[in-house]
This record gives structure tokens, C-alpha cells and sequence, in this order.
């Protein structure tokens, strides 16, 4: 059996899509947390492009390879670990579900926008974008309770991050982000439930967040000074 060792940063949202994927495989794992504000040389010998999360593959004849990018680790899995399907097996389905978790992706860009803006006006107009990304997201949702109802996704992956900074930034304000997206609203519900998402990330991760907060100056943290 393989090796496996995931690269990491206790923050990453991507690193969370890998992580949870790999839990709800059933696939054992270590998992290395690195400071991205300081790599160490290894890491940049081993990542193309700087980044987590890296999938590091130790086989048993000692060959290694090291892939890179949430995305295709996650396929990788799917293709190579029994255990639960996390992708549809009906190509279409499987293509829209790909297209979905891209528009997770930028779901993360205007999240990172509004959690780093540092006056009202910045925050109001990231705000609004995710609004509008909610929104769209509502018209595609089934009863649930995840993404294709009853059966959890790669889909699924992808948005418990996305949701989980939603559980501290709602602890600063109501930012009124999921008001009237009651099908969202349930899926969120759902996937904080999750086993695979609660071990995705470790205890202090709030903490970690709000440390984030303030080296970046965000005004969400001002927000709660003036409540």
C-alpha cells in the first residue's frame, strides 16, 4: 500500500477539500502543516507552484511522486482508492459536478476579498458578490441534505470549507450573506454535521482564523469592536 502524506496549511480551504476526501475514503494519511509565510526549502524543491496542498506518494518499491492542486488530488482518489464514490458515475453528472466545484473556486476568490477588506466599502461589494454566488447556488440545490441529495460529494468537499469561515464570521455580525437561501442554509447545516469535515481542520482553527484576521487589517474584527 501507498504512502500517503498531505502536504498542508492549517487555514487552506483547499487543503481541506483534500483532507476531507481522504477521510471520507477511509484512507489513512499524515498530514504535515507548513508556514506558507515561511517555506522551507524541501517544500519548494517538491511544489511547483508554492502552494498547498501537495499529495506526497510513497510507494512500496521507494518511487515517490508529489502532485499538486485540490482538484486533481481529489480525482486522483476518486480513481485510485476504494471506498465510498464521492463522483457520480454518470459522465454528465460527473461534468456538471466538476463545474461546480469551480464555482466553488470563486466562490473562495470573493471570500477571500471579504475577509481581508479593510473599510465597509470593500466589504460591501464582496458582500454583495457572494450574495449573488448563494443565490445561484440556491436554484441548483436538491431537498438535500448535501449538494445531489443523500449522497456526499467531492461537490460537497469543496463548499464544507467555504461554509465552515461563515461559523466565526457570523460570531462578528450579521452580514445577512445566506438571508432567504433556506435550501443553502440546509446544506450548511449538513456538512458542519459532517465527521470528515470536523477532522478536516484542527481544534485552534478559530483562533488561526481570527489571528488572520487581524494580520490583514480586516475590518470584520472592527466590526465587532463597534457592536
Amino acid at each position: 500500500m501507498s504512502k500517503l502524506t498531505l502536504v498542508s496549511h492549517h487555514l487552506c480551504p483547499y487543503v481541506q477539500r483534500a483532507a476531507i476526501a481522504l477521510l471520507e475514503k477511509g484512507v489513512p494519511f499524515e498530514r504535515i502543516n507548513i508556514d506558507l509565510a515561511c517555506k522551507p526549502d524541501w517544500f519548494l524543491k517538491i511544489s511547483p507552484l508554492g502552494k498547498v496542498p501537495l499529495l506526497r506518494i510513497e510507494e512500496e518499491d521507494g518511487s515517490e511522486a508529489v502532485l499538486f492542486e485540490s482538484s486533481v488530488i481529489c480525482e486522483y482518489l476518486e480513481e485510485t482508492q476504494i471506498g465510498v464514490a464521492l463522483h457520480p458515475k454518470d459522465a454528465l453528472t460527473r461534468a456538471r459536478h466538476r463545474g461546480w466545484m469551480e464555482f466553488g473556486s470563486s466562490v473562495l476568490s470573493d471570500l477571500w476579498g471579504y475577509e481581508t477588506a479593510e473599510d465597509a466599502s470593500q466589504l460591501e461589494i464582496k458582500r454583495k458578490a457572494l450574495i449573488a454566488k448563494f443565490a445561484t447556488i440556491e436554484t441548483v440545490l436538491t431537498d438535500g441534505p448535501y449538494f445531489a441529495g443523500n449522497g456526499f460529494s467531492l461537490v460537497d468537499a469543496v463548499f464544507a470549507p467555504v461554509f465552515r469561515y461563515f461559523d466565526l464570521f457570523d460570531t462578528l455580525g450579521d452580514s445577512g450573506i445566506f438571508e432567504g437561501l433556506e435550501r443553502v442554509k440546509r446544506w450548511r447545516r449538513a456538512l458542519s454535521e459532517r465527521a470528515s469535515v470536523k477532522a478536516a481542520v484542527s481544534a485552534d482553527y478559530p483562533q488561526r482564523l481570527v489571528e488572520f484576521l487581524e494580520k490583514h487589517n480586516s475590518i470584520l474584527l472592527r466590526l465587532e469592536a463597534a457592536a
